[in-house]
């Protein structure tokens, strides 16, 4: 797992990526050609100052590190953006992990949930 840093990634998956919304999360992703999965977070002014937009940065990248762990063979060859949003900061990280994997299965890229 690697970071997006160019801004020609993010444009591109904003442009033509797939993407769910949640009042606390956006993740846009799509395929990519490196085989590897790749993300990138987002977090605007709108969300506050400095400190709560990195509490919101830090928060979505460990619930991600979650579902990579479980998730990490369907996972690879995607770039996923996450895109916080102003209840991001005000949940814990579980709650974006399993906001996190829900849009993942609503776009096919996790297994449905068994039982």
């Amino acid at each position: 797992m690697t970071t997006l840093k160019r801004n020609t990634d993010f444009r591109r998956l904003y442009a033509r990526g797939t993407s769910y919304a949640n009042p606390a999360l956006v993740t846009y992703f799509m395929r990519n050609r490196a085989g590897i999965c790749r993300i990138g977070i987002t977090t605007s002014k709108k969300i506050g100052n400095a400190v709560e937009r990195n509490r919101s940065r830090r928060l979505i990248r460990a619930a991600f590190q979650n579902v990579y762990r479980e998730y990490e063979e369907s996972l690879n060859g995607y770039d996923i953006v996450f895109v916080a949003r102003g209840r991001t900061r005000h949940r814990k990280s579980y709650d974006l992990e399993k906001i996190m994997v829900e849009h993942l299965r609503k776009g096919g890229i996790l297994p449905e949930q068994k039982g």
